[in-house]
């Protein structure tokens, strides 16, 4: 019988960490923390999915959908930095379920992450394949890559000016782009820290720009009505959302929610904060408030500068949404659509390698627990990477990029990080109750108040996605069931320990 609440010794944990982690320098001040989290938050999401929800949920209230997904990201992030506090390892919400819920609960976080990491990074590779093909046309000035070849064969047809209608087959490039990074992780290439500064520095810059520059540009008209009547929307795939009205602004959140993955790095730096009780909140919610309101303005001047329409034209807006709308309303300012469409190329990249980089680290350690195969934790005997890992990673995460459409791959990693955040603000909830007097770096203030409101205000946003994204994660959760009393339960090391047993070999 499965051992299905064994849980992982927080003693043990720390014990496995060694002195060296233990002993991490406080070097880091709030201001520190909030730059790191601007760094990471600011990515894939803004650029792809703000167009996604103005077209199919919110039009331009989406800056209200914002607002409430950096609400859901700030209760949710005041819990991560608890646990990144008190659990000294490089962990995520596997281990931090793992020691505070139990084994079942802990096997349900890891394989819903590979819809963050895992499904996230094909989302980031169908857009860096959007923005690519408008790198050779606008940029290059050469020919675009074939419809056929860059789309999924789920996507809207699309009619040239020949009146040929042209239907897409497999997203080529998005699947060269997961096969290029999945290379260099195997090797082991460490992407260049001033790289990465650079990056971070263009990606606001970017931010910065099109506020700057397109207010001028924004037509009223487009921002009327502020919050549309409510209704439905119809996507090319035939799935109707809720639009307009506090559904359409709660489905808009979940979908632009994918805009603020990556906010729980600053709480896996609690160790080396100099003060975790007071920096860790500051670079939280510092971070958090920053990035919510260049993101609100954002989204205000886009929605302002094209009407709801254009982003639902695939042979318009639909696509590459952002150097689209630059180069179809702000004329004059060409050079600002391609140095956007150059930059956002190397941003997606270096987003794409973290995620396949999360992956990874979360599938080893799954794998070294024994709820997954040995296969997750072999090394390469040169370089030292978890090459077939990294290797059946890229086939999931390639088939998904080929096949299914954007949105839809998108959506599936906001719902998946939102169930997770859930599952983390309830276990510091729990642990609060079951170990009180546990020394704790940092305190998530007000519990179980925040937990709580954590878990509403996700839970709201789960609910804004609609029926359609709740089916696709029951189901995945009912394949992750499968494989978990197939497989994991009979193979657990921890399961195995406590009942005094030799591991599954």
């Amino acid at each position: 019988m499965a051992n299905l609440w064994v849980r992982k010794s927080l003693d043990k944990l720390v014990m496995e960490t060694g002195d060296g982690e233990k002993g991490l320098k406080r070097t880091l001040g709030a201001a520190n923390l909030v730059a790191l989290g601007i760094g990471a938050i600011i990515g894939a999401g803004l650029f792809v999915r703000t167009a996604a929800a103005i077209a199919e949920r919110a039009g331009p209230s989406v800056t209200l959908a914002f607002l409430v997904a950096g609400l859901g990201c700030a209760f949710a992030g005041l819990c991560y930095a608890e646990f990144a506090a008190m659990i000294p390892i490089a962990g995520s919400a596997y281990t931090y379920s793992y020691t505070t819920m139990g084994e079942l609960a802990a096997w349900i976080i890891g394989w819903d992450l590979v819809l963050e990491y895992a499904v996230g990074a094909a989302t980031v590779a169908i857009a860096w394949s959007e923005y690519l093909n408008k790198l050779l046309v606008d940029v290059l000035h050469v020919a675009p890559i074939p419809y056929e070849w860059r789309h999924s064969p789920f996507d809207a047809q699309f009619t040239d000016t020949a009146g040929v209608v042209h239907s897409g087959i497999i997203n080529l490039p998005a699947v060269f782009i997961l096969l290029m990074l999945t290379l260099i992780l195997i090797r082991g290439t460490q992407e260049s820290a001033l790289l990465n500064a650079l990056i971070v520095v263009t990606k606001v810059t970017i931010v910065i720009l099109v506020i700057a520059l397109g207010w001028g540009f924004m037509n009223p008209g487009n921002h009327t009505p502020y919050l549309p009547e409510a209704g439905t929307y119809t996507t090319s795939q035939g799935v109707t959302h809720a639009y307009g009205g506090i559904m359409g602004i709660l489905g808009a959140a979940g979908v632009v929610f994918f805009a603020f993955i990556g906010f729980d790095a600053v709480s896996t730096a609690a160790q080396e904060a100099k003060n975790p009780a007071k920096d860790m909140p500051i670079g939280i919610l510092g971070s958090l408030v920053v990035c919510t309101v260049l993101y609100v303005l954002f989204a205000h001047v886009l929605s302002g500068l094209a009407p709801v329409d254009f982003f639902r034209d695939p042979t318009r807006g639909g696509e590459a949404s952002v150097a689209a709308a630059i180069t179809t309303y702000m004329p004059g300012y060409a050079w600002l659509s391609k140095f956007v469409t150059v930059a956002i190329l190397a941003g997606f990249s270096s987003v794409i390698l973290v995620m396949l980089l999360g992956q990874s680290r979360v599938f080893y350690s799954m794998s070294r627990d024994g709820l997954v195969p040995p296969v997750f934790s072999e090394v390469h005997p040169k370089f030292q990477t978890p090459w077939k890992s990294n290797w059946i990673f890229f086939v999931v995460t390639g088939l998904f990029a080929a096949f299914v459409p954007g949105n839809i791959v998108g959506e599936m990693t906001s719902i998946g990080t939102l169930f997770a955040f859930m599952l983390v603000c309830a276990g510091v909830w729990i642990l609060r109750v079951r170990e009180p007097d546990r020394y704790r770096a940092f305190k998530t203030p007000m519990v179980p108040l925040v937990p709580i409101l954590g878990i509403v205000v996700c839970g709201a946003m789960i609910y804004g996605l609609g029926w359609t994204n709740w089916l696709r994660l029951i189901v995945w959760l009912l394949i992750g069931f499968v494989i978990y009393f197939g497989y994991s339960a009979k193979h657990s090391v921890a399961a195995r320990e406590a009942s005094g047993r030799a591991p599954s070999p």
